[in-house]
């Protein structure tokens, strides 16, 4: 499987197991926003790796964490990622029971607030050099 380009969400690019979630949690956040905390680690392996945490108490309802879940997997994978491992968690409350599960809404500002977040680990183009006389 290669690492750079890949549009798929194999096993080998998802954090599963409590000690790869631990390792990475052990270091401090790499990004905040208001709803997320980015959490990053180099990885050894050619291509980036993805967890996520969405806590019931802050998305009650399983449609709404169902759905951070679904966007976050669909900007990972489209999106070119530097050799890293991420953790996505869920911060701060996203809605209630009382109000709607999900919105038109939500969902656009779930993935404007998401994309910024993983845009920060693209790869760093390296700078122009300058031309040689």
């Amino acid at each position: 499987m290669t690492g750079e380009g890949s549009h798929d969400f194999a096993r080998a690019r998802r954090i599963l197991k409590t000690d790869e979630f631990s390792s990475v949690f052990r270091l401090r956040p790499t990004q905040k926003s208001a709803h997320f905390v980015l959490y990053t680690r180099p990885s050894p392996l050619p291509h980036a790796r993805l967890g996520i945490v969405a806590a019931k108490r802050f998305a009650p309802r399983a449609v709404t964490r169902n759905t951070i879940k679904r966007i976050t997997r669909e900007l990972f994978r489209t999106n070119e990622i530097q050799s890293v491992d991420c953790i996505v968690r869920l911060a701060r409350p996203v809605n209630t029971k009382a109000g709607p599960a999900t919105t038109a809404a939500l969902k656009r500002l779930l993935r404007a607030e998401l994309s910024r977040l993983l845009a920060s680990q693209r790869p760093r183009r390296p700078a122009a050099a300058p031309p040689t006389p």
